[in-house]
């Protein structure tokens, strides 16, 4: 009777170390006319198949390095493409001349920073990250 009580604490305090996945969310300025995004508009922008916004504008794409795990949870939810298929896909736009791809930020409070100050710009980050001077403008899992 002791080793259960004994396994359930192992068990609990486990989970409560373990590092919690939070969504990923889509970014603009709270300046931005930008209200909200679909799946199907944040994969036309990030697969290079569009730079307009909806509602007008230009974006301006903000990725997060190959290294952080939210970068690969993002290109999942929008386009159903791991992150290293989505770079070939930026390869080949970029070889044409077709585009630019997205800008590489650091971290989310990059991300966050570079977002904040251009109401034409769209980022990712996880949504613990987000503060008051963005808005998040699609959420995903």
């Amino acid at each position: 009777m002791k080793s259960i009580p004994t396994c359930l604490i192992a068990a609990v305090l486990a989970m409560a170390s373990a590092p919690s996945l939070a969504g990923v969310v889509m970014v603009v300025s709270a300046n931005s006319e930008t209200t909200s995004l679909s799946k199907e508009d944040a994969a036309a922008l990030y697969l290079g198949k569009t730079t307009a916004l909806p509602g007008g504008g230009s974006a301006k794409l903000y990725d997060l390095p190959d290294s952080n795990p939210a970068r690969e949870r993002f290109y999942q939810a929008v386009a159903g493409k791991s992150a290293s298929q989505v770079k070939a896909v930026w390869s080949r736009l970029v070889f044409s001349g077709r585009v630019l791809p997205p800008h590489e930020a650091a971290n989310d409070a990059a991300v966050i920073k570079a977002v904040a100050s251009d109401p034409h710009a769209v980022g990712y980050v996880d949504s613990g990250a987000v503060d008051a001077s963005v808005k998040a403008v699609l959420k995903l899992p």
